[in-house]
């Protein structure tokens, strides 16, 4: 009999298991049960599947998992001494696994588990944390790794967030209509920290966690799929990681070394993803014509005009300037007034920008890129002992070795060093 291919497994557990894990939680309302007997289905399929698999491998799967935590419904139970009604009634609602390879479908319930998962009342850093181990399928060690934390810190997290979640009786289930957009902004804020802790890692040896924004948007996509009708900031988030995302080719040199967008080469842009995110982005201002456009649809924007140059010279930073300022109005956070004043800079002159830097100092002052943007205003200006102290401090608050060596190289070419130390 001809093994079963392993790499379709895989591409099962990636695809599938948000879809079966959030089913199995809504069955038997616990995160941790649903984990362990989806992850030892998968185990069993590994073991047992020959040839092309079963019809159904999705069924076959959600079936075997299930009919797993019946059983550890019934141990638990008579350990307890208590009464297996539970157990029974469970089973008696899950035909036999060769039935759900035929004939049955697996109730989808990803919209309800995202919900949860990203629910205000946890810590952020729980909300991401959750996420990719649930929707996403992450372990752990793989979550623990993307953030640099420990295993052991990560899993507690994990544990406080699901026991939070239990104590706290928050629904599995999707807000009412009255809800949603407040819930949907805390969703959208963690898909995009996801994509963000990928596209700029902040420690480690690479710049680019791909592993990281591949789910991103994928959850995005997900979230589309799921949801009734269009939303703008949605579409907005997807467009703006499609386009940043498609840089990726091109944000590193052969030798893994930094490249400024100014000095990458376009050829190595994915324009194919490009067009996608535009297409996304032409439409939602299309149908929202008399409403003010979100913060992820005005970034998407900003992300859209550099993709219009064929060089980093021919960027329109004047619509550049404008689109920041309309971002401003809406989100008036210091990290985008920084963005804008390098837009400034970019469009009037470092002399412009400085003065709207330095007034942020207060704010960002432990935020390594205000650092890097005011050294970087400082070396156009010649005022070259300052940039290197202002570099010198971006350095300092850099873990990444990509962009380490970046900053290096800055500081070596100011001081006219070999050695930056």
């Amino acid at each position: 009999m001809k093994r079963f291919d392993a790499s379709v497994l895989d591409r099962l557990f990636r695809d599938e298991w948000g879809r079966m894990l959030s089913a199995l939680i809504r069955d038997f309302n616990d995160f941790d049960l649903a984990e362990e007997v989806l992850q030892d289905a998968f185990t069993a399929a590994a073991k047992e599947w020959t040839g092309d698999g079963p019809k159904n491998p999705r069924g076959w799967l959600y079936a075997a998992a299930r009919h797993n935590a019946i059983d550890h419904i019934r141990r638990r139970a008579r350990l307890a001494g208590i009464k297996e009604s539970l157990a029974y009634l469970a089973i008696g609602e899950a035909p036999p696994v060769d039935q759900w390879d035929r004939e049955y479908a697996v109730p989808d319930e990803r919209l309800s588990l995202i919900f949860t998962c990203c629910h205000p009342a946890l810590p952020i850093e729980a909300r991401v944390a959750l996420t990719l181990r649930t929707l996403c399928g992450l372990t752990t060690e793989e979550i623990a790794r993307a953030f640099v934390v420990p295993t052991t810190t990560m899993a507690q997290r994990l544990v406080r967030a699901k026991a939070k979640i239990k104590e706290a009786g928050i629904p599995y289930a999707v807000p009412s209509a009255s809800e949603l957009p407040e819930r949907l902004d805390a969703v959208l804020s963690v898909i995009y920290l996801v994509f963000n802790e990928g596209y700029a890692a902040t420690r480690g040896e690479a710049l680019i966690r791909q592993d990281l924004c591949s789910e991103a948007i994928r959850l995005a996509r997900l979230l589309q799929q799921e949801l009734a009708d269009s939303v703008a900031e949605l579409d907005g988030l997807l467009a703006l990681m499609l386009i940043q995302d498609a840089r990726r080719g091109a944000r590193v040199d052969d030798a893994g070394n930094l490249v400024p967008l100014p000095d990458q080469n376009r050829a190595r842009w994915d324009h194919a993803q490009i067009e996608q995110g535009r297409a996304l982005l032409h439409n939602v201002f299309a149908r929202e014509l008399r409403r003010v456009p979100g913060p992820y649809v005005l970034e998407a924007a900003i992300a859209a005009v550099h993709t219009e140059a064929t060089t980093g010279a021919e960027t329109d930073w004047r619509r550049i300037v404008v689109l920041y300022e309309r971002l401003y109005s809406v989100y008036p956070s210091p990290i985008v007034a920084l963005n804008y004043a390098v837009a400034v800079s970019m469009a009037d002159g470092p002399a412009a920008a400085l003065p709207m830097v330095d007034n942020l100092e207060e704010a960002l002052i432990n935020y390594q890129p205000w650092h890097a943007t005011r050294a970087d205003l400082l070396r156009r200006l010649g005022r070259m002992e300052e940039a290197v102290n202002s570099y010198r401090r971006a350095r300092a608050l850099t873990c990444n070795e990509v962009e380490c060596r970046f900053l290096d190289r800055r500081i070596a070419e100011l001081t006219g060093s070999t050695s930056v130390h």
